[in-house]
């Protein structure tokens, strides 16, 4: 199993109340600190406001975010837990994930969901459809982005976004970015990762409903003619089950990696953005016979 980090960029309160400038030093030290840790990736948030409420304090852009990460590290995979479907065209989307592939050469995942938090999408005038409707425009884009990132092209029709004789050069350096689809949804969104993903990766589950729902999600694949071995699987985590060092996290750590997990993300740093936080949390990876790769 690998295990990845978030990168602080303030969503979760970890810099309220830093100088910007500041907590933007911390979050390169702490990436390259990750690597040499040997953390397998690094990833952030896509989010414009704070949680569980609007402060006005830091958030970093995502992409932005990335960018950077990619040019002060060398060898960790990078992506979003997830991009927020709805916040751009899907066509954009798909440019930026090539041209990030380009800057990190040729490290980038693209991780991407629906989206859920409502007071963001209303403070920067997206509106706000109901879930259904925007599970049913994910699956649209999906369809773009995979088109935009295939050889050639890229031409689509849906009733929400079309592409037509898109160019989207350079493609990046990978044969094939990896997608990841990010969401619990049982029916629609396992539906959208078994037809479009490279991985799914659920939110907050735990190691015994994540077992489970893989069972299921292999079925699918099957039905669909996939092999189930194709699809990997992957978990956010709960941070707070992730806070405290010591034998529950180990506990923790190791359970994920006896169900077959392919990756867990986790965020210790959010409780603590420094050095001292993500070494205790690796010497935890270790107890718990999980391999890193320093």
């Amino acid at each position: 199993m690998k295990i990845g980090l978030m990168s602080p960029q303030g969503w979760k309160g970890e810099y309220d109340g830093w100088d910007p400038a500041e907590a933007w030093e911390r979050t390169l030290e702490l990436a390259r600190n990750a690597e040499a840790l040997g953390f397998e990736s690094l990833w952030v948030f896509d989010h414009f406001h704070t949680v569980p409420v609007p402060t006005d304090e830091i958030t970093f852009e995502s992409f932005s975010q990335l960018s950077a990460l990619a040019v002060v590290t060398d060898r960790v995979r990078l992506g979003h837990m997830v991009i927020c479907t709805g916040f751009r065209n899907p066509a954009l989307t798909a440019k930026l994930a090539s041209t990030i592939d380009v800057i990190s050469g040729g490290r980038f995942e693209l991780g991407i969901g629906a989206g859920w938090k409502e007071d963001e999408w209303l403070a920067y005038g997206y509106g706000f459809p109901p879930t259904g409707e925007r599970i049913t425009t994910f699956g649209e884009h999906l369809e773009v982005i995979t088109r935009m990132l295939a050889p050639g092209r890229a031409t689509w029709e849906g009733e929400r976004v079309q592409v037509r004789d898109a160019v989207n050069e350079p493609r990046g350096i990978q044969d094939h970015i990896p997608i990841i689809v990010g969401g619990n949804g049982r029916r629609r969104t396992a539906g959208l990762a078994v037809k479009h993903a490279d991985e799914l990766n659920f939110v907050f589950l735990s190691p015994d409903d994540i077992a489970e729902r893989m069972v299921d999600v292999r079925r699918k694949c099957e039905e669909a003619g996939r092999d189930p071995d194709s699809l990997r699987f992957s978990v956010y985590t709960y941070d707070e089950h992730f806070r405290d060092a010591g034998q529950e996290r180990v506990d923790l750590i190791g359970r994920f990696a006896e169900i077959g997990l392919d990756r867990i993300v986790c965020f210790p740093q959010r409780y603590g953005p420094t050095v001292e936080t993500q070494e205790a949390f690796a010497a935890d990876c270790i107890a718990a016979g999980v391999r890193l790769d320093a």
